[in-house]
């Protein structure tokens, strides 16, 4: 946690800034466009995908990078001389991830709520989520961190797994929106249900029930976070 505190300007600042500007120009462009929820202005639809982006791609990088920096320095080493098991690494550096994607969003959620207050109809759902977000999010990174010998493969990681299924999960339309095809499509993303989730404890409204977005996405915490911790057991890319 205190390594990326001590860069909060970069991994805390420039991320609400690059949110604040998908909303300006988004919002701008599309919502007089873009029909979402009934009466519900695009705006509004809007900011909680963007929170949601934030903490997902927030809580990843840190995790990774934390990882990928470590090993690329050195610095690993001393981590490994350490009578830490593989419940104790999991659980600083996920849990170091999520406190980074939770600040990140908040951060968000208080910039761009001052545009077009989005309300909190179910706010039970907005912390769930949140939370198995950053947590699925942070344990990926993980995997990531261990796979990956160097930057260039940590950013094909994020460039073509993450990245898209980020920005196809919903964020900037309701899947409703989409050809046949591409709806189905998107239920097969995971990404999908948590961005939707998320957003019914704003609205409370959604494109599936919360309850099918909470079995999915609670499912992929289960299976990411027991694939990171069999990983770091057997001391995949460490210990060697």
């Amino acid at each position: 946690m205190l390594r990326f505190w001590k860069v909060a300007f970069q991994t805390v600042g420039a991320p609400v800034l690059t949110a604040v500007l998908y909303l300006l120009i988004f919002g701008h462009v599309l919502s007089d466009k873009v029909q979402v929820f009934g009466d519900l202005s695009y705006t509004r639809f809007l900011i909680p995908g963007l929170v949601m982006m934030s903490v997902l791609q927030n809580a990843f990088a840190n995790t990774s990078s934390s990882l990928i920096q470590s090993k690329i320095t050195g610095n690993l080493v001393f981590l490994l001389l350490t009578p830490l098991s593989h419940w104790a690494w999991f659980v600083a550096y996920v849990g170091a991830s999520m406190v980074r994607g939770l600040a990140v969003g908040l951060g968000v959620f208080v910039v761009t709520a001052w545009f077009a207050p989005p309300g909190l109809a179910q706010p039970a759902w907005i912390v769930v989520f949140a939370l198995l977000g950053a947590g699925i999010l942070g344990a990926l990174g993980l995997i990531a961190g261990l796979w990956a010998d160097k930057f260039d493969q940590m950013a094909a990681f994020q460039n073509f797994i993450v990245m898209p299924m980020t920005m196809l999960s919903g964020v900037f339309y309701s899947v409703h929106s989409l050809p046949a095809f591409w709806y189905s499509v998107s239920h097969l993303n995971p990404f999908f249900y948590m961005i939707d989730g998320f957003r019914r404890g704003f609205f409370g409204v959604s494109d599936v029930s919360p309850w099918l977005s909470l079995g999915v996405v609670g499912t992929s915490f289960v299976v990411v976070s027991a694939a990171a911790l069999h990983l770091l057991k057997t001391g995949y890319k460490l210990r060697h």
